[in-house]
């Protein structure tokens, strides 16, 4: 029987570099894994290379790993969904559902940031466990107060809060494991593989969760989701060890040195790193630009009940805010078009003055089809950046900074569109909500085009 701890015959040693492809052989042999003529010949010709490339599925930890991932998405969802709309039910005020959400985005910030640092100073699998335990204690607790008839917005915040400071800690180890368990010429396609399921999820969760909420109650989708959280815990405790490198490469025995432990001075650590690699401070600010001065989902509301109020304000509104998620899986889809690019930081900036265009042109449409439609290239768009940023973070960080990396990132994702929300929300009461959308996705092409002409190597970096 095959225990948690796989063989290394099965996955390979954790160490740093590709794992070893299906035939045993390393990635610069001739087994289909490699690079080599049986590496060639497997190469994906004709309309498989069109389509979604899921070669990193066939390294079975990283497949146990997206296959939690593809559950758990959409349980997150319904529990995204249940916690403001119970705390509405029980408060009448929307500005009541704005303070629970920065209940929870304090916490995701620092612990994100304290969580990448522990990441890198402890075994990631270890990690991903406790936390992940924790996570589904708490929405049991979200469905114990829920069913209990608890009317208690006060608990309701400190639940979603310790829920997401847990989830600052665990999302960076699990993001970080991912370059253990693949190749790096596969970590493109494995990005496209996480990041599809992600948008799948932000799609199909919401949606579950209406149609569910009159049929079953609001206090079974927090019980969902736990009973999905239980899956993930099973397929991490089926992963390989992922401790500590050395500075050889090799696998640590997980215990770190007393001057390694996380604290404020391994974060601060975290930041010089990424000031000192041009091409990881690019990718970072990449996204910074993109989602603060060109995500406009504030003005959406606006734009239903006036531009677009021909077409019927709620239908409006609902595919408004489809649109990106709808194309970025489209992306995610047919991500064998792009995923197997060498020259990331060039696709990185591509994508972004795309997604920068594509705002502009949702800006200046009167017809809410074409509005419909620049936002979905704009989710193409997106799919394409997170790839490739998200295969930059993977492979020009060195292992014992990834864990960082990915809090950073973790803090960048979080925080970029709330500031997105009161730039666009400002700028629209001010000038309108046409010419505010317009104005900025301009501003984000401009910028990006100025950011890559003056950093040579972030264009030319090669993954």
């Amino acid at each position: 029987m095959e225990t948690a701890r796989n063989t290394e015959e099965e996955n390979g040693p954790a160490r740093e570099g590709p794992p070893p492809g299906p035939s045993g052989k390393g990635p610069g042999g001739k087994g289909p894994g490699g690079n080599g003529p049986g590496g060639q010949r497997s190469a994906a010709k004709g309309w498989r290379r069109w389509v979604m490339d899921v070669r990193p599925l066939r390294h079975r930890p990283f497949r146990r790993l997206w296959a939690s991932t593809s559950i758990t998405t959409i349980g997150s969802q319904l529990t995204a969904v249940a916690v403001p709309k119970q705390v509405y039910d029980l408060t009448g005020s929307s500005a009541w559902v704005g303070y629970a959400s920065f209940a929870g985005l304090l916490p995701l910030v620092v612990f994100a940031l304290w969580g990448g640092a522990v990441a890198d100073r402890v075994d990631r699998r270890t990690l991903m466990l406790v936390t992940g335990v924790g996570i589904a204690v708490i929405s049991v607790l979200f469905w114990a107060q829920s069913a209990a008839g608890i009317h208690s917005v006060a608990l309701l915040m400190v639940l979603l809060a310790a829920q997401q400071g847990l989830f600052g800690i665990n999302f960076p180890a699990r993001s970080a494991s991912i370059a253990r368990l693949v190749p790096a010429e596969e970590l493109p396609a494995a990005g496209a593989l996480q990041s599809t399921v992600a948008q799948t999820g932000m799609v199909l969760g919401p949606l579950l969760a209406g149609a569910l909420i009159p049929l079953i109650g609001l206090s079974t989708l927090y019980l969902i989701d736990a009973v999905a959280l239980c899956f993930t815990l099973w397929a991490v405790w089926r992963l390989p060890a992922l401790p500590p490198l050395d500075a050889g490469g090799a696998a640590g025995d997980g215990k770190a040195p007393a001057r390694r432990r996380a604290a404020g001075r391994e974060v601060a650590d975290g930041f010089r790193y990424i000031v000192a690699q041009r091409v990881l401070l690019l990718s970072f600010l990449a996204d910074i630009v993109a989602m603060v001065f060109g995500m406009p989902r504030a003005l959406f509301p606006q734009l239903a009940s006036s531009t677009y109020a021909p077409w019927g304000e709620g239908f409006a509104l609902g595919l408004l805010f489809a649109a990106i998620p709808i194309g970025a899986v489209a992306g995610g889809l047919l991500s064998g078009t792009f995923s197997r690019a060498r020259r990331h930081g060039l696709m990185v900036s591509a994508a972004v003055v795309v997604w920068g265009l594509a705002i502009t042109g949702f800006g200046l449409s009167g017809g809410l089809w074409w509005a419909a439609a620049f936002l979905a290239v704009a989710g193409v768009a997106d799919m394409v950046s997170m790839v490739f940023r998200g295969a930059i973070l993977q492979s020009a960080a060195t292992d014992d900074m990834r864990g960082r990396m990915q809090g950073v990132f973790t803090v960048v994702v979080a925080g970029g569109p709330r500031l997105a929300d009161l730039l666009h929300g400002t700028a629209g009461s001010l000038f309108g909500p046409r010419a505010a959308v317009t104005a900025g996705g301009l501003l984000v092409a401009v910028i990006m085009l100025a950011l890559t002409a003056a950093v040579p190597s972030f264009r030319r970096y090669t993954g």
